[in-house]
């Protein structure tokens, strides 16, 4: 099938949107849901952020298992069991009566939802138009900061303070089923018969490696999701207990740098269709470099509508998500391994960027000071420039992916 007939429609485009943001939603709950869970389940702070680390683990190992197997037999046979499992299990969240329990459940629910980052990113990339594919792919990575970042604090915390943090868990689990049906009925298998017949060996697998293009997209990987929990973790405190600022005043700022990651995620991959992904990815990296600095310059915060517009405009995280951790992996190696790929440079990230950094940047700000996670943070954008600096423009970035 050629790619003027594959490619997905606008609806299409629109429910891998949704079904993604529900996924973020799930997936951070646990996190804003956290001071209401504390009473109820007897939790430490170190209890809770083992909770956030172990989806980090599981997700990190399933995306890139599941993402190989989608290669193998289809991506709807992964992606749909993923989506009604993790649905489940965000129910389940709600009924547990143990830190133990919580974090069984937890574990499997990052088992679930791995595999919908590869599959759902490798099936927008293989049916999009060449000249399209950066667009389309940003529009449906862009929703883990929409729904993610924005949408999900303000809902689960509001269903926690009327009916419950138990509730809250229940409601949140309602989108992934009615989207799952969506996909079930509306999203088609891409039509990939030359994959389907051909035989994959581990050592396919293994000759990934041999891309420089897949070092480079894992350590850009890393560089963004450590600057995205660094800043994002630590950015508030440092407001709050360093510069004084109110919490409410926090979490504007904040909220205007996500509104920017949002952003981000449709304009930048747009623009590396036009520029090449590798000057995209440069420009990106040196932007998130600017969102640290602003954070670490203490007299903007006397102007807090300009640091707001400066952190709006310089989050290009979403951005450097699709393009070093989809696109550019997908378009180096063989098509018939685009999930894999896009699993390679998550697991990267979900190991080192989401469950290592924390660790250490909270040990770091407790010996030294709030301010040296942010520097991490700026250490991850100087890894994403970096490996902007060394990644090969894709061959296959004009060619169709089908």
């Amino acid at each position: 099938m050629n790619a003027a007939v594959q490619r997905p429609s606008f609806g299409v485009l629109l429910i891998l949107f949704a079904t993604w943001g529900t996924v973020f939603l799930d997936r951070m709950s646990q996190l804003y849901l956290a001071p209401y869970m504390i009473p109820d389940l007897h939790l430490d702070d170190q209890q809770v952020g083992f909770l956030a680390a172990i989806v980090a683990l599981t997700w990190a190992v399933s995306t890139v298992l599941f993402g190989a197997v989608s290669d193998r037999i289809g991506r709807r046979r992964v992606l749909l069991p993923s989506i009604f499992a993790f649905s489940a299990l965000s129910w389940i969240s709600g009924v547990v009566q143990s830190y133990e329990q919580m974090l069984l459940v937890r574990a499997l629910l990052g088992l679930a939802e791995g595999p919908c980052w590869s599959v759902i990113t490798a099936l927008v990339e293989e049916t999009s138009e060449p000249r399209h594919r950066g667009r389309n792919v940003g529009m449906v990575v862009s929703a883990a900061s929409l729904v993610g970042l924005a949408v999900a604090p303000v809902l689960t915390t509001q269903v926690a303070h009327h009916l419950g943090w138990r509730w809250a868990f229940f409601v949140a689990g309602v989108p992934g089923f009615i989207f799952g049906l969506l996909v079930w009925r509306f999203v088609p298998e891409p039509d990939r018969p030359s994959r389907a017949a051909q035989g994959v060996a581990l050592s396919d697998y293994l000759s990934l490696f041999s891309y420089r293009n897949i070092w480079m997209c894992c350590l850009a990987a890393v560089g963004i999701i450590t600057w995205l929990f660094e800043i994002n973790v630590f950015g508030p405190l440092y407001m709050t207990q360093v510069i004084h600022l109110e919490p409410t005043t926090a979490g504007f700022l904040m909220g205007a740098s996500g509104v920017g990651a949002f952003l981000s995620g449709l304009f930048y991959p747009s623009l590396s269709d036009r520029i090449g992904r590798r000057a995209a990815l440069l420009i990106m990296a040196v932007m998130v470099a600017l969102n640290v600095l602003a954070l670490l310059y203490t007299p903007l915060y006397q102007h807090l509508w300009l640091l707001a517009a400066i952190l709006l405009v310089t989050n290009a995280q979403q951005g450097v998500t699709a393009v070093a951790i989809v696109l550019v992996p997908t378009e180096t190696v063989p098509a018939r391994f685009a999930a894999t790929a896009i699993g390679l440079a998550t697991l990267a990230a979900e190991a080192l960027g989401a469950t290592l950094a924390p660790a250490v940047g909270g040990a770091m700000a407790g010996r030294f000071g709030l301010a040296v996670p942010l520097w991490m943070g700026l250490g991850g954008a100087a890894a994403v420039l970096l490996a902007g600096l060394f990644i090969r423009e894709p061959a296959r970035r004009h060619e169709s992916a089908g």
